[in-house]
């Protein structure tokens, strides 16, 4: 019979992704002793299976497409890429699924990292394995999530990828199915299309990337289409069936297609299911519900900090979420109140739900923080839409020739700050953190004609989207 060993600590934290990996950075900072349980890779999906390996695929992808748009350049790219080297790059950001350096930083930070499945087996109490780990303050759920798969008969014997298969993926499928519209479904249909692939992207509703304006699905739509990929939407997965290695995809219409692999991104769901949820009078599998001090619902010591939490599925925006757990959870273990004017913390401003950056690493990039204008009108705002052609700007003629895109910001008129704004085009993801400043500052207007832009780079947008305002 194993007997059991019984830890004590401050903090526990489960999940060694970035957002447990930022709360035990915090918490330890603070003089927290912290444990940290991790069943897989430390550093989690955005470093092995996500966030790095993908754009790691896109950045040659992106690379190459802006040398095209260059005379003098495009001669010299016309050839494919090597598609070998891009995934050796690949490996190498990835450590090729090793995670000695994350586990030499979990050390120097002083937290104690314990292998294995973690769950909770009562009020501030964890089991792994044979070890029981006991929280004096807090225990942190930081688990992520995982690719949601449609409950398609058979699907299990087909072998499909997942967002995790399509970023580690050792070579490009000759014939490759991508089912869904959003951020994994339109950035790998672009990776691997450039990469060889020969690419069918199969939307169930109207249109791309339909949490964001609809303009952004459009333009990468189109060029998706031109660059060679099959974009069917409207169309449903009615079955899936592998036979002798072939994929046959049977549509709700009744066609046939054929492929080498097929990639559902269609949905994620909370690692919440085997973590000892009903223990503690919750839910397993379930979101978690927190405050904005990310504080389960009903507890004065469990946090759901990053993706299980459903606020928002983005890694920065986890770390955001950690530094602010890991402010409270320090403040509290003090006795003290919550750090409300210690920009530091990042709790001067609580949890913002409606101020979120991301960018879509496709060809051309998309990128949007804050409300779209749908959801401003939505809410209640009285808003309205400032559009600009991204051409009208002589930056965007030097970037590329025959640069296409937009931006928009969605102007509060009753409050006359910026509830949203959305850029589409090459290299826009740089302009979204001036966006994202202006928005989360809720910046007045008519500051913002002084923020005077460079002359001649892409930021003049900013100039072009306030004169269009004035003349609106």
């Amino acid at each position: 019979m194993t007997e059991t060993e019984t830890n004590v600590y401050d903090v526990v934290v489960l999940g060694a992704g970035p957002v447990g990996e930022n709360v035990a950075d915090r918490t330890r900072a603070a003089g927290l002793t912290t444990a940290v349980v991790e069943s897989e890779l430390v550093g989690g999906e955005c470093s092995y299976w996500a966030c790095m390996p993908s754009k790691a695929l896109l950045r040659p992808v992106i690379a190459r497409a802006d040398a095209r748009r260059l005379p003098g350049l495009r001669e010299a790219v016309q050839g494919p890429l090597d598609t070998a080297a891009v995934l050796a790059r690949r490996n190498w950001f990835t450590g090729d699924w090793t995670d000695d350096g994350q586990v030499e930083w979990i050390k120097s930070i002083g937290a104690d990292l314990h292998r294995g499945h973690g769950r909770l087996t009562g009020p501030r109490t964890v089991t792994v394995g044979d070890k029981v780990l006991t929280a004096r303050h807090a225990v942190v759920v930081a688990t992520g999530t995982r690719a949601a798969l449609p409950g398609l008969p058979g699907l299990a014997e087909v072998r499909p990828w997942t967002s995790r298969e399509a970023t580690s993926a050792r070579s490009a499928p000759g014939r490759l199915v991508v089912v869904g519209g959003g951020v994994v479904a339109t950035e790998m249909a672009t990776a691997w299309q450039a990469l060889g692939s020969q690419v069918t992207l199969l939307v169930r509703g109207k249109g791309l990337l339909d949490r964001m304006e609809p303009f952004a699905g459009e333009l990468v739509a189109e060029a998706l289409t031109e660059a060679g990929v099959d974009v069917r939407t409207g169309t449903s997965v009615a079955s899936v069936s592998r036979t002798d290695g072939v994929v046959v995809v049977v549509t709700d219409t009744g066609e046939h297609i054929e492929a080498d692999e097929i990639l559902f991104a269609v949905g994620r769901a909370p690692r919440t299911d085997d973590i000892g949820l009903e223990t503690v009078g919750l839910t397993p599998g379930s979101w978690l519900d927190v405050d904005d001090s990310l504080r389960v619902t009903g507890t004065d010591w469990l946090y759901g900090v990053g993706d299980v939490n459903h606020r928002a599925l983005l890694t920065h925006q986890g770390k955001y979420q950690a530094r602010i757990a890991g402010a409270a959870i320090v403040a509290r273990a003090a006795g003290t109140d919550l750090p409300q004017d210690d920009p530091w913390s990042a709790h001067a401003a609580t949890a913002d739900h409606e101020s979120v950056p991301q960018v879509v690493f496709t060809d051309p990039e998309a990128a949007a923080v804050g409300l779209s204008l749908a959801e401003a009108e939505a809410a209640g705002h009285r808003v309205r839409a400032v559009d600009v052609d991204m051409s009208s700007v002589a930056g965007a003629g030097l970037y590329a020739e025959g640069y296409k895109g937009r931006a928009r910001m969605v102007v509060d008129l009753e409050r006359e700050i910026l509830r949203g704004v959305t850029f589409v085009g090459p290299g826009v993801g740089e302009l979204i953190h001036s966006a994202t400043v202006a928005v989360v500052g809720q910046v007045p207007v008519a500051r913002l004609w002084h923020a005077v832009p460079s002359y001649p780079t892409l930021s003049e947008v900013w100039l072009r989207l306030l004169e269009a305002l004035r003349d609106s």
